[in-house]
């Protein structure tokens, strides 16, 4: 039902610019009642951080920025949604325009600077749904005109803790000025030091609040040696691969909305997040889980992303074009693959990833 709306909708809302149309669709989403998710063949289910996901396919950070709808995301039939960016203090991020539509190349472009209603909103409305079902998160960062970036996210961490079943360490959005320079070795040591121990002391007496990091595709080996080594010593509990691109491939076809500054995300992400999620699959050696982002708009690129060393995979951008339908035309290839192959999703977790770092798909 909901795909079917969705088709019927798609041509008014891309006649929209693309934040305004977005907007619509979580006013959308806002007016649906919560009803519970559908239920899914167990074969999809995975247990991931000591939670129990009822399938692997998640809804990426980017999409309910204000964290209005968790509740009508998940009963869209998600394993989980992550919300955000969260960061402490209200901000109106970049001017618009700020996100474009590469049509001919299924993806898209934002710099919208982590437009945020800031940490007190988010709380306000996580409260609100207390005690419901369903695994979701939010994505932390910090506010661009911060004097202390890292105690920033503490304080995300400390005031959001039991009310998320994880929070994921934003240092890899292009569009706040800087904020990839927390990648640096000695910045991201101090930096998840002081996460970690703001979890600890925020979760004492009741269960432990999941922490991930999530990183830019844009980085060399040597970076993402000293990142996985720097995330593995600090007991982070997972890493997400990967955030938007600021690399413009030459087989983008919109030659002139790709000059557009930003992170570019969608089908051309695709192959070099996937094979820098091999690459730190083969890096961490089981120690901790991954999410797979970037691309993800079919099965056939679910499977390559689990194939690739995720236990959990993320999309967002494939939404724009194909709508809420994709969910379960993703979990139904999954299940044709799991039974093609007679193997069980866990087992296939970092099964290629080797063959795949060397981009062979």
């Amino acid at each position: 039902m909901i795909g079917a709306l969705f088709s019927l909708a798609k041509p008014a809302l891309h006649a929209l610019d693309a934040e305004t149309a977005h907007q619509l669709t979580i006013r959308g989403l806002s007016l649906m009642p919560i009803s519970p998710a559908p239920a899914d063949d167990e074969r999809l289910a995975i247990d991931v951080f000591g939670r129990h996901f009822p399938n692997p396919v998640g809804l990426a950070a980017g999409f309910d920025k204000q964290c209005e709808v968790p509740d009508q995301l998940l009963g869209l039939g998600f394993g989980f949604v992550e919300l955000g960016g969260v960061v402490p203090k209200p901000q109106e991020g970049n001017p618009r325009p700020r996100v474009f539509r590469l049509v001919r190349d299924e993806a898209v472009i934002n710099r919208f600077g982590l437009n945020s209603d800031g940490l007190d909103a988010a709380r306000r409305r996580l409260a609100s749904r207390r005690g419901r079902p369903g695994i979701v998160g939010v994505n932390i960062g910090a506010n661009k005109d911060s004097t202390d970036r890292i105690a920033d996210y503490g304080l995300c961490i400390e005031r959001l803790c039991g009310l998320a079943d994880f929070l994921t360490i934003n240092v890899s959005s292009p569009n706040t000025p800087g904020l990839r320079d927390l990648q640096g070795e000695a910045f991201l040591d101090d930096l998840l030091a002081r996460s970690m121990d703001a979890r600890d002391r925020a979760d004492q007496g009741r269960r432990k609040t999941i922490v991930l990091l999530k990183i830019a595709p844009d980085i060399s080996l040597d970076t993402l040696d000293a990142i996985v080594a720097t995330a593995l010593k600090r007991g982070i509990d997972g890493l997400t691969v990967s955030n938007t691109t600021i690399a413009r491939p030459d087989s983008l076809k919109e030659k002139a909305l790709a000059s557009e500054t930003g992170g570019l995300s969608g089908k051309p992400l695709f192959v070099p997040s996937t094979k820098l999620l091999a690459e730190t699959f083969l890096r961490v050696e089981r120690k901790i889980p991954l999410i797979g982002v970037g691309g993800v708009d079919s099965a056939e690129a679910a499977w390559a992303k689990i194939r690739a060393g995720a236990s959990l995979v993320q999309l967002y951008s494939a939404m724009v074009y194909k709508g809420p339908g994709l969910i379960g035309d993703i979990k139904r290839g999954l299940l044709q693959v799991l039974d093609n192959e007679r193997i069980a999703l866990a087992q296939a977790v970092g099964r290629d990833a080797a063959e795949i770092a060397q981009g062979r798909f």
